[in-house]
């Protein structure tokens, strides 16, 4: 139950015990965004976010992100239209002092002049990196169609010309203005007592801080639409971004949780009206999704629709018939109530993450006039009718008030005129209804008992050779369930390269007892959730689930990975999707880095081959491939089955004991692959005509069961992180990049290691040198005992954090055992860590990076005229 409290200074406090994990997040809100910033101030919220881990009056540079980390935990911010948050999540044993840190940083932040000029420079290299981004640009394009007027219509970020013009004056003046107590809100959530809560936070953000009071100007009103207004813009992508959006209120507003619940029916997830007609039935687009964006002031009810640039115009036209159909006939009463159990099971999913807790909590307070909006949301949408549901759809999504931007490959035939004519067109045709909703009705049997202990792990080796593993937990009425294999990329050659992503996307398509519409239904009734993972060197089908659900969800689970229909409709629909993909795979310049590092890194081997695969293979393939590669790599014998959460271990075993224990047929694992390591330095280039530059340097790497593996995640974690060595002396100290981060890739066979960076064109040759500068220390020198202590503590930490989660629990027991580590390795993580010392990483180093062994890798502008050896 989350409680509020102001202190004499007028901050809120908000807490929300939870001891279902030993780990607490802190929040900070600040009541102060981009859309609050004059026009001399644009982009001042967004340097703050950067410059308040920067140092403070008692810390220096990167001392803040050093102590958070070397008590293992995590320090981070965002900034938002109408909000900036700073955050901190680590073990609950030292909350206190990330609650000391955070308080140091809002009240004390020292704007050090040198650092300003460097961490401009950073935003200025992060502006450049969304302009490479063509998701992010055509967001961009949206708001400002969306908001002529109102300061939504600026990127959050700001403008280089605006970021470049701010000084050290005008940031104080900023900081001092909007930084005051009575303007923030503290959330904490976690395992925290909460008498010692309220001392701690009256030692750290109590008092008179010195600064005075001072009210958010009033905002720019948005002049209400007359006519639709368009805006395309059109250059050289590879895929159609294309928004339709309408105005609507704020998250306050009367008609939100109608318009949530509308967005579900409409557009969020398989079983919604777009998906369904536009993607699925139709195959016009790649991607499309309905959304309520509900700010502080007037927001707006939007889809986005990702397509080829042939047929976006039509599928379009088909979003505004969807539209229009929600707009003159009732939803469904199933489909309405099947959307309603999933906002009630949402509740539950979120209560296993405290990060996720205290943003809602906060974005609650902040934007919707306090916490009490959960529950009152959850008793509107409750009591919702279909009425209700049409009434918001007829009152908000009016053609002639509509607002469409995209960015559009230079060859897309659309134009705004054409635009115009469809709104025209379709809001003057006739609609037929919408045949009845077919959503499954689920009895609801009653939860478990719920436990607090946890049992120990049933293990157990099936005669037919598959390996069961149940952990009961009982603090959460969830349940998760995992089938993985050996497999993924290792199990595929040149010639069969896209097997498994075009299998991985076509697996849940279909049954030989359902259709892909009944399990998508399905799922839904369950309020759930069930996928498939093709890696490097495994294949998993994972299904997420409320526990009193277990009975169906496990039957239905179990029919998906035995009886897999792969209907030749299904698999035609996902090689055109994948196909898609690789088209636009030309838009990611990190992505295609990446992939052109480990093609020549790996030349030979399964790991340098595409995840997506290759174009003329997935072209060929067929459900005939696909069921041959079912029965030969997917076998029940090669199974690691793990289930974890709230069941009856042994009910649960004797159920896949029964199953599953078959004789085997022979069948045998994915056997491991050479690489030989480069004999040379190896090169790749190449150009494309980008704002940024991508790096990546890189050495041959180690398995997950090889010995230097931890000590190999430590160098990375030495060199990466906000105290990390790369981020200092390369982002900090030089501003060569935004982002920069080193990486410790391992498989079932040996991986590799790497540096990636985006730098701006002219900056490439120092950040080559820089990067191989930082690498080179590490085989030269010992690492410090501090640096060692704060690499090992964070290691520790953000494993506990990332194990919050049921979901990632079942996930880890079942890799563990699959790849030979066992079941429970993860739990002597905290150990193996600790007893790493200096020696063990500067000899991993020695080992790994090896520059007559690197493989270096450059895409961007200029990238075929740089030297990449030196």
């Amino acid at each position: 139950m989350s409680t509020r409290y102001r202190l004499p200074n007028g901050l809120t406090v908000i807490f929300e015990p939870l001891h279902t994990a030993h780990v607490a997040a802190f929040q900070v809100w600040v009541n102060v965004g981009s859309a609050d910033e004059t026009p001399a101030e644009i982009g001042l919220a967004h340097l703050h976010e950067h410059m308040l881990f920067k140092g403070t009056k008692k810390r220096g540079l990167g001392e803040i992100a050093r102590g958070i980390e070397a008590h293992g935990g995590e320090v981070n911010a965002w900034t938002s239209f109408d909000q900036t948050v700073y955050h901190v999540v680590m073990a609950s044993q030292h909350a206190r002092y990330g609650l000391d840190v955070l308080s140091d940083a809002v009240r004390h932040s020292a704007f050090e002049p040198v650092e300003l000029t460097r961490e401009i420079e950073v935003v200025c290299e992060e502006i450049k990196r969304s302009l490479d981004m063509p998701g992010r640009r055509a967001s961009k394009e949206l708001f400002s169609t969306a908001f002529s007027k109102h300061p939504y219509g600026r990127p959050v970020i700001g403008f280089e010309a605006n970021v470049r013009s701010h000084t050290r004056e005008g940031v104080v003046r900023f900081f001092d203005t909007h930084y005051h107590p009575a303007n923030m809100v503290l959330v904490a959530v976690g395992d925290l007592d909460e008498a010692t809560l309220h001392q701690w936070v009256d030692e750290c953000f109590g008092g008179d801080w010195g600064r005075s009071t001072h009210l958010r100007g009033p905002r720019i009103a948005e002049p209400a639409l007359t006519e639709p207004r368009v805006q395309l813009t059109f250059d050289t992508v590879n895929e159609a971004h294309l928004h339709l959006a309408f105005p609507i209120g704020n998250m306050g507003h009367p008609d939100t949780p109608a318009l949530d619940v509308l967005a579900m029916i409409a557009g969020q997830g398989d079983t919604s009206r777009l998906v369904h007609d536009i993607k699925r039935t139709k195959m016009l687009v790649k991607d499309v999704n309905a959304w309520s964006w509900t700010p502080r002031d007037s927001g707006m009810f939007a889809v986005s629709i990702t397509a080829p640039a042939d047929t976006v115009g039509e599928a379009f036209r088909e979003v505004l018939h969807v539209l229009k159909t929600l707009k003159e006939h009732d939803v469904d009463g199933e489909e309405l109530a099947t959307v309603k159990a999933l906002f009630d099971a949402e509740q539950y999913y979120q209560r296993e993450n405290m990060q996720g807790i205290a943003r809602r909590l906060g974005s609650f307070e902040t934007t919707a006039g306090g916490i009490e909006y959960e529950a009152k949301v959850r008793e509107q949408i409750a009591a919702l009718t279909q009425i209700d549901v049409n009434r918001v759809a007829a009152k908000y999504l009016n053609f002639n008030h509509a607002i469409v931007s995209g960015l559009l490959p230079n060859e897309t035939a659309v134009t705004e005129e054409s635009i115009l004519q469809m709104l025209k067109e379709v809001e003057s045709e006739a609609v037929r209804p919408p045949p009845p909703a077919q959503s499954q009705v689920i009895p609801h049997p009653p939860p478990h008992v719920m436990r607090r202990a946890a049992r120990p792990l049933l293990e157990e080796k099936l005669p037919s050779g598959a390996t069961l593993l149940i952990q009961e937990e009982r603090n959460v009425p969830l349940v998760s369930m995992r089938a993985t294999f050996r497999g993924g990329l290792l199990s595929e050659t040149a010639a069969t390269n896209g097997t498994t992503s075009l299998l991985s996307r076509t697996m849940t398509r279909g049954t030989t007892s359902m259709g892909a519409e009944d399990i998508s239904r399905m799922i839904d009734a369950l309020a759930g959730s069930l996928s498939t993972i093709a890696g490097r060197s495994s294949f998993t089908l994972r299904g997420d689930f409320l526990s009193r659900h277990t009975a169906r969800a496990f039957s239905l689970f179990t029919d998906v990975l035995l009886n897999p229909a792969f209907d030749d409709a299904e698999i035609d629909r996902e090689k055109k999707l994948i196909l898609q993909d690789l088209h636009a795979r030309e838009d990611r310049p990190a992505s295609i880095a990446l992939e052109l590092f480990g093609k020549t890194l790996f030349p030979l081997h399964p790991y340098g081959l595409s995840s997506l695969g290759n174009r003329e293979v997935v072209s060929a393939l067929t459900a005939a491939d696909l069921r041959k590669y079912h029965q030969t790599f997917l076998h029940p014998s090669q199974m690691t089955m793990a289930i974890v959460g709230d069941v009856d271990a042994e009910e649960m075993a004797a159920t896949i004991r029964a199953m599953f224990s078959g004789g085997s047929n022979g069948h045998e694992a994915v056997k491991p692959h050479a690489n030989p390591p480069p004999l040379e330095p190896l090169t790749a280039a190449r150009h494309m005509q980008k704002a940024q530059s991508h790096l990546v340097i890189g050495f041959p790497g180690v398995s997950v069961t090889d010995p230097l593996r931890r000590p190999i995640e430590i160098i990375s974690t030495i060199l990466s992180g906000q105290s990390g060595r790369l981020f200092m002396e390369l982002r900090d100290k030089k501003s060569m990049a935004y982002s920069v981060s080193s990486m410790a890739v391992e498989g079932t066979d040996p991986g590799y290691f790497a540096v990636y960076m985006a730098t701006s064109p002219e900056k490439v040759n120092d950040a080559i040198d820089g990067i191989r500068a930082e690498l080179t220390k590490l085989i030269t020198d010992e690492v410090t005992p501090d640096e060692l202590s704060r690499a090992r503590e964070y290691l520790i930490g953000t494993h506990e954090i990332g194990l919050q989660r049921t979901s990632a629990r079942a996930s880890t027991i079942a890799l563990n055992s699959s790849y030979g580590l066992g079941a429970l390795n993860h739990l002597n993580y905290p150990k193996d860590i600790s007893a790493i010392t200096a020696a063990d990483v500067r000899a991993a180093a020695q080992h790994i990076i090896n520059f007559k062994k690197s493989v270096t890798v450059l895409v961007g502008a200029q990238a075929d005229t740089v030297k990449l050896t030196r």
